[in-house]
């Protein structure tokens, strides 16, 4: 084949992939169908919607790599498979698309939240969490939801135009009111700052993408945070049979699959039961649209209540699995001692850089030395800590403090 032919084909190639990925699916009238922008607005990409660039800034960021190494609940040398805070937020993203297609709504816009939800969270968990909230209570304490959006519109420093990663509005939405509309008085500085110059519109519900990415957190975190207890020994199959929607589903796969090993049935109870779950959300989501009729994403954001939502019995069990949860496995004897560890290390930090910044290292001391009052320089210290991993903040402890090198 001569080369102009070569030539010509992959041409034809190319456009026939170009026709392909420009059909697109129309979307429901309650969806995010545009953008209200950037605060410092950009030329638009020739290529990609501003969702798709705020998902893929989002993937490319310091702070998203970071999350392979923070706990989910496992410490993250603990076990190789084990979900870390990384994977933890890959699985919620592709629950979200799921449920997002199926509605009719912008997957861009869901996963983008998605993955950008629990970029705030500190090395170990919510044992790093509750140390640095404790450390730093003189100075207005530390929420992770508030870290996220810090790290998205300040802390990430890539840009030669802006600080942060300048996302659309409707994502920092999704991230500012991940647990619902926010009263006036439980708005968190960070957030707050932000809305005043750009209204969030925080008395309202988030869009149907945001929404769907919160719900599908709930999704991911309580069914795989089964599979690792179960997979860590806290409990056994049989200890699960009591519980509703997982004891029916793991009944099922041993009948069905009756000479499987274990951690089989386990696996493929988890599927049924994340499959469960999104068909109660899409039925009752669907419910809920019916008797709002609504013609436009404004019309969710000011409904009475979520319209994306599980059915009464569903958010029930939900609630029966993850109480079993917190009982056998978040706050099991064998991982208290771990947690109270893991939360002094993240207070003797914080502590000690405050103590002498010269701990810290050169350019977030300089950083300290700018700040003009002592709550500054310890919301700046709270970054740096916030943002380490697991083996970072190990050793860190150990070069500060000595003693065993790990937990």
């Amino acid at each position: 084949m001569g080369l102009r032919r070569q030539e010509e084909k992959l041409a034809g190639m190319i456009i026939n992939l170009r026709t392909a990925n420009s059909i697109e699916r129309p979307l429901a009238a309650y969806a995010t169908k545009l953008s209200r922008g950037r605060f410092i607005q950009e030329e638009p990409s020739e290529t990609r919607t501003p969702f798709q660039r705020d998902r893929d800034r989002i993937i490319h960021s310091g702070a998203f790599r970071k999350m392979r190494n923070k706990t989910q609940v496992f410490i993250e040398h603990e076990g190789d498979y084990y979900r870390t805070r990384l994977t933890h937020s890959l699985e919620v993203a592709q629950i979200a698309r799921s449920i997002s297609r199926a509605l009719g709504l912008d997957e861009d816009l869901t996963e983008a939240i998605a993955l950008a939800h629990d970029l705030g969270h500190t090395c170990f968990g919510h044992a790093g969490e509750d140390g640095l909230n404790e450390a730093m209570q003189a100075y207005g304490g530390f929420d992770h939801n508030e870290q996220a959006f810090r790290i998205l519109t300040k802390i990430e420093q890539r840009y030669a135009r802006f600080d942060g990663l300048n996302l659309t509005w409707e994502t920092l939405e999704g991230i500012a009111k991940h647990h619902g509309p926010v009263a006036p008085e439980a708005v968190l500085p960070t957030i707050r700052e932000v809305n005043a110059v750009w209204d969030l519109d925080l008395s309202n519900y988030a869009g149907p993408e945001a929404q769907v990415a919160a719900l599908s957190d709930d999704i991911a975190y309580n069914t795989h945070d089964a599979d690792d207890g179960h997979r860590a020994a806290f409990f056994g199959i049989e200890d699960l049979f009591c519980l509703p929607v997982i004891g029916a589903s793991l009944k099922k796969m041993r009948n069905l699959y009756p000479n499987a090993t274990r951690p089989r049935l386990m696996y493929e109870a988890v599927r049924d039961v994340i499959g469960l779950m999104i068909d109660d959300v899409l039925e009752q989501t669907r419910l809920n649209i019916l008797e709002l009729s609504p013609q436009s994403v404004e019309d969710i954001r000011r409904a009475k209540k979520p319209t994306v939502a599980f059915s009464e019995d569903m958010l029930r069990h939900v609630r029966v699995l993850h109480q079993y949860l917190q009982t056998h496995m978040y706050t099991h004897s064998s991982i208290n001692p771990k947690r109270m560890k893991a939360k002094q290390m993240v207070h003797d930090l914080f502590d000690r850089y405050m103590d002498d910044p010269l701990n810290l290292p050169p350019a977030w001391n300089a950083q300290v030395k700018l700040c003009k009052d002592e709550s500054t320089k310890a919301r700046t210290i709270g970054d740096y800590v916030a943002g380490m991993t697991d083996r970072f903040a190990i050793k860190e402890h150990h070069r500060l403090f000595g003693g065993e090198m790990g937990i």
